[in-house]
C-alpha cells in the first residue's frame, strides 16, 4: 500500500512539473505585445528622433534595444481617424463619420468585422485598452452615462477596458471601466450636450476667472469648467466621478501595470493610449517646469517616465524576454490647440516635427511621420530603418506573426509586414496614402498631394495644412521638408501618382 501511494505522489508531482513547462512552453511561443500610443508627438519631440532641447531617455533606451523607424505614419494626420485605421486595418477616408468625434458620439468601430483585438483573440490572448479611446460609444449620440454604455471597446476585441470616451479637452470627463462609468452616482446624474448648456456648472466663456489655465480665444475650449479648465462642450452632474487632470497619466500607468501583473502567466495583448502631449497639458507636480519648454515639454519627460515605468515593471516580473513594445503616435504635434500652456512662448528652439514640415491637421509630412520604435523578442537591436510602414499594418501584421489567417474582405488596406516591423526587411510596403483635409500618396519616396480647395494655413493652430488647388509632387529622398513642388518639372510622376491614387479610392 505505501508503494502504490508512493507511486501515486510520484505521478501527481511528476504532472504538476509537466503543466508549468507545457505552458511555458506555449507562453514562448506567444509574446506579450503592448502597443503604447502617443497623443500629439511629433517626429522631432524625442531626443532618439534628433531633439535637442529636450531629453527622453527611456525611449532612447526602447529604440537602442529594438529597431527605431524614420519613414513610419499613422494614417491621418487626426487622432479618431488615426486610430480607427488602427484597430480595422481599414483607410479611414473609406467609411463616413471618421472624422474628429465628440465626446458624445456613437461608436464607429464595426463590431461584426475584425479588428486589431479580434485578430489577439483568435490567437488565444487576453486583450485590454487603458487609456484614450476616442472611436465613439454606443449606439446613439444621446445616451444614458448613469448605465451600462455599449456598444464599446469590449465589443470590438477588449476583454477588459479602462478608458475615457473622447480626449481630454472633451466632455464627459469620467473613466468608464467595462462599459460603465467610474463612481457614477445615481442622485448626481450626469448630462452631456454639445449644443446647449446643461445644468449650472460655470463655463469658460462666463468666468474666466476661475480657469487656472486660460483658453486660446476661438478654439471652443471656453465651455464647462472642469478642474479649473475650460473643456468643448457642456456637462453636469457626476461631481464625484470627473477627474482629475493631474492624476490622468498615472491612473491609466496604474491600471496598466494591474493588467500586466494579473496577467504574466498568458500571452495579452496590452493596447496603452496614453494622454500626452495632447491639451490640456496639465502634467503631475514633479514634472512641472522640468522641461523649461512649458507644459508640453513637461507632458512629454511625463510621458517618457510613463513608457520607463512599464519596461521596469517588465524587468521585475522577468518578462521582458517574451514581450514587445511598439510605440507611437496618432499624428504630428500641435503647439497651441486651445489653450494658453506656455507651448508657444517656451518653445526655445525646439522643433516638434524636426525637419518635417507641417503638424498635425496636416498633408505634409509633419501631419503624418511619427516616431514608431519596436523593441522585445525577435526584433533587431540598436537598428534604425527607413522602411515605409503604416500604423494600420499592425492589424495584418500581427495576424500573420500569430499564424491568424484573414478573409480576403478584411483589413484589406493593412499589409503583414513582419520582416519590416522586427527589422529585416528595410523597403516596407510599396505605397502609402495619407489623409487630412485632402489625400496623399507615397512612394518610392515620391509624394504626389491632390488639389483642394481648402485653407493653406490654419492661423489659430499656425499649422500650413498643405491645401493648394493645383497638384503637388515633393522628392522626399532629397527634400524632406517639402519645400520644393517639382510638378511641373516631372509631370509624368504626376500622372502616375495621380492614377495611383484614384485606384486605391476606387478600391473599396
Amino acid at each position: 500500500m505505501k508503494k502504490t501511494l508512493s507511486l501515486i505522489t510520484l505521478l501527481s508531482a511528476s504532472l504538476v512539473v509537466t503543466v508549468p513547462l507545457t505552458t511555458l512552453a506555449q507562453k514562448l511561443n506567444k509574446p506579450n505585445i503592448i502597443y503604447i500610443y502617443a497623443d500629439d508627438l511629433g517626429f522631432g519631440d524625442l531626443s532618439s528622433y534628433g531633439a535637442k532641447q529636450i531629453e527622453t531617455p527611456h525611449l532612447d533606451k526602447l529604440a537602442q534595444a529594438g529597431t527605431r523607424f524614420t519613414n513610419a505614419h499613422s494614417t491621418s494626420s487626426t487622432c479618431t481617424p488615426s486610430r480607427f485605421a488602427l484597430m480595422t486595418g481599414t483607410y479611414p477616408w473609406r467609411q463616413e463619420g471618421t472624422g474628429i468625434l465628440p465626446g458624445d458620439a456613437k461608436l464607429i468601430v464595426p463590431t461584426d468585422k475584425i479588428t486589431l483585438p479580434k485578430v489577439f483573440k483568435n490567437a488565444g490572448y487576453t486583450t485590454a485598452i487603458v487609456g484614450k479611446w476616442h472611436l465613439g460609444l454606443g449606439s446613439e449620440i444621446k445616451k444614458d452615462w448613469n448605465a451600462a454604455i455599449k456598444p464599446g471597446p469590449n465589443d470590438v476585441g477588449f476583454d477588459y477596458s479602462f478608458i475615457f470616451p473622447a480626449t481630454a479637452d472633451r466632455v464627459p470627463t469620467v473613466f468608464l471601466e467595462n462599459e460603465q462609468v467610474v463612481a457614477v452616482e445615481e442622485k448626481d446624474p450626469i448630462l452631456v450636450d454639445y449644443e446647449k448648456k446643461v445644468g449650472n456648472d460655470p463655463t469658460g466663456k462666463e468666468h474666466p476667472e476661475l480657469l487656472k489655465m486660460q483658453s486660446s480665444p476661438g478654439q471652443g475650449h471656453d465651455q464647462t469648467i472642469i478642474n479649473g479648465i475650460g473643456r468643448i462642450g457642456y456637462m453636469t452632474g457626476g461631481t464625484r466621478a470627473r477627474w482629475v487632470d493631474e492624476e490622468l497619466s498615472t491612473t491609466f500607468l496604474h491600471k496598466a501595470q494591474d493588467f500586466i501583473t494579473q496577467h504574466q502567466d498568458k500571452p495579452f495583448f496590452l493596447y496603452f493610449c496614453l494622454t500626452e502631449p495632447h491639451v490640456p497639458r496639465m502634467p503631475a507636480t514633479q514634472f512641472r517646469g522640468k522641461s523649461k519648454l512649458g507644459y508640453r515639454g513637461d507632458a512629454i519627460l511625463q510621458l517618457d517616465w510613463t513608457v520607463g515605468q512599464i519596461q521596469q515593471q517588465l524587468q521585475l516580473l522577468g518578462m521582458e524576454k517574451n514581450t514587445i513594445i511598439i510605440f507611437s503616435s496618432d499624428n504630428g504635434p500641435v503647439l497651441d490647440d486651445g489653450y494658453v500652456d506656455g507651448a508657444v512662448a517656451q518653445l526655445n528652439g525646439h522643433l516638434p516635427a524636426g525637419p518635417l514640415r507641417g503638424g498635425k491637421y496636416s498633408i505634409f509630412e509633419g501631419g503624418t511621420r511619427v516616431p514608431f520604435i519596436v523593441s522585445g523578442k525577435g526584433v533587431a537591436k540598436g537598428k534604425v530603418s527607413n522602411a515605409l510602414i503604416s500604423q494600420m499594418d499592425l492589424l495584418a501584421t500581427c495576424a500573420q506573426l500569430l499564424g491568424v489567417k484573414l478573409k480576403t474582405d478584411e483589413a484589406k488596406d493593412s499589409k503583414a509586414l513582419l520582416k519590416t516591423l522586427t527589422g529585416e526587411d528595410l523597403k516596407g510596403r510599396s505605397t502609402l496614402v495619407q489623409h487630412a483635409q485632402t489625400l496623399a500618396i507615397v512612394k518610392d519616396d515620391w509624394k504626389y498631394i491632390a488639389p483642394s480647395k481648402g485653407t493653406p494655413y490654419m492661423k489659430l493652430t499656425d499649422t500650413e495644412t498643405g491645401n493648394h488647388p493645383e497638384d503637388q509632387l515633393y522628392d522626399l529622398k532629397n527634400d524632406i521638408g517639402e519645400k520644393n513642388n517639382v510638378a511641373t518639372e516631372y509631370p509624368e510622376k504626376v500622372t502616375e501618382l495621380k492614377q495611383l491614387l484614384i485606384e486605391e479610392q476606387k478600391n473599396k
